[in-house]
């Protein structure tokens, strides 16, 4: 794909193994060329599994980011009015017979809702076990409201879920739920953001749907996003996006259906793609 640059005006980035590198640190290089491509009035909008309060600081505060596409599409934050422009979310009772579903492996699982994480108690405390990963046992620890049980408590509070996330121990019980929650429950999307998770969302709560409505939000279209990302939940939006592009780091499967591939996150990736696309000639 040429160097050409093109009419962009959102920019959708995903933030693991994209905008940050492998510390979970924003790079003064990607943070100057976001700034120079939101004084160019394109829109850069981080879009993560993550809620909005659960991003890190650095790209949190970021003062021209007004909005953001959190938790893999089931909302659209804006941060100026304190509003959600998206909303889709799992049905209570879905997310609770996912949940008994889930009781019956060697897992531990979570969910969010009302843009915060719950778990109950006793999976919290032997994290450890199943997120090797520092960085995500530290979210775990941190970003999560422990209840003796969290079905008990969801069931009391009657709202709907916004995600459901889960690690196991072992890849091959990983596909084995995938499997059988593709059949139980075939309304509902499944993604992954590591190596031994699952995250479960509303059919209709995928990057590249909240993508696509946000666009037409602000009177724009697909052909006017560029989407950048790594992961297997950054599918949606690579494919969606009038311009998917691939990080170098990313899942084959991400790579096979990108429109172009940049640097690595290691590598200022990012910046590389908004000099190319976004500044080039400009």
């Amino acid at each position: 794909m040429d160097g050409e640059r093109r009419d962009i005006r959102i920019v959708a980035l995903d933030l693991d193994g994209t905008l940050l590198d492998s510390e979970k640190r924003l790079s003064e290089v990607n943070r100057v060329a976001l700034e120079a491509a939101a004084r160019r009035g394109i829109a850069i909008v981080p879009t993560t599994g993550r809620f909005f309060g659960a991003m890190p600081e650095p790209v949190r505060n970021l003062p021209f980011v007004r909005y953001a596409i959190t938790i893999n599409g089931a909302q659209v934050y804006d941060r100026l009015t304190d509003a959600a422009l998206v909303r889709e979310e799992l049905p209570l009772e879905t997310a609770l017979a996912i949940m008994r579903y889930l009781d019956g492996f060697d897992v531990i699982y979570d969910c969010y809702q009302d843009n915060w994480g719950r778990m109950t108690r006793a999976m919290q405390e032997k994290a450890a076990d199943y997120t090797p990963d520092a960085h995500y046992l530290k979210m775990v620890r941190e970003l999560r409201q422990p209840y003796p049980d969290l079905k008990a408590f969801l069931t009391e509070r009657g709202a709907d879920v916004q995600k459901i996330m889960l690690f196991a121990r072992s890849l091959e019980v990983r596909a084995q739920i995938a499997e059988g929650l593709r059949v139980r429950f075939p309304e509902i999307a499944i993604s992954s953001s590591t190596v031994n998770n699952l995250e479960l969302n509303a059919g209709t709560a995928h990057k590249g749907r909240a993508l696509q409505r946000f666009a037409e939000a602000l009177g724009l279209t697909l052909d006017n996003c560029m989407a950048l990302g790594d992961g297997l939940n950054d599918l949606t939006m690579i494919r969606a996006a009038g311009l998917g592009v691939a990080m170098a780091n990313a899942h084959p499967d991400v790579l096979a259906v990108a429109d172009a591939v940049t640097a690595s996150n290691d590598e200022d990736g990012v910046a590389k793609a908004i000099e190319r696309f976004c500044l080039k000639g400009g």
